[in-house]
């Protein structure tokens, strides 16, 4: 496995080489000799595609019955695919599970506040938490731009108690 990894992001530039991700599993689905992962690395989605027989065995059962979040990296060829989040996809011909998930506890069905609350670490990964996080991202450095560009100094006070 390669140290060189690429963003989700800029896979429309690797299209027909080999790239590099490393990620988390968002979801998978198996249907027999074929899987689909999408994987998210923080600047998107991407779909893996995983044949048997273009990796080896032990991979391909290893990745069958990994948990969502689990972190990995994977290695394959960029092509084009309309249907495919992105409108990339990757022909997934190595993979290599760093940290597997088991129990991740946020599922797809609506959870309480205090749930949430208690959770947060992981509930910030949600998608639409990390759209949430990216707009407050630009709003807030829109502000600091404006202060910054009309002269104005960022100081940091004690916190009073």
């Amino acid at each position: 496995m390669t140290n060189s990894f690429t963003q989700i992001s800029c896979l429309a530039g690797f299209e027909g080489r080999q790239a590099a991700l490393a990620g988390w599993l968002y979801k998978s689905r198996s249907s027999g000799k074929v899987q689909f992962l999408i994987i998210r690395d923080g600047t998107g989605l991407c779909q893996c595609v995983v044949e048997k027989g273009k990796v080896p065995d032990e991979i391909f059962e290893k990745l069958k019955h990994l948990g969502q979040e689990s972190s990995l990296t994977v290695t394959g060829f960029v092509r084009a695919e309309q249907r495919s989040v992105g409108g990339y996809e990757l022909a997934v011909t190595d993979a290599e599970i760093i940290g597997q998930s088991s129990d991740y506890p946020i599922t797809p069905k609506s959870h309480g506040i205090d749930f949430l609350l208690k959770n947060r670490h992981l509930h910030l990964r949600s998608q639409r938490q990390w759209c949430i996080g990216k707009i407050r991202h630009t709003v807030i450095d829109a502000i600091r731009r404006f202060f910054n560009d009309n002269g104005f100094t960022l100081i940091d006070t004690p916190i009073l108690t």
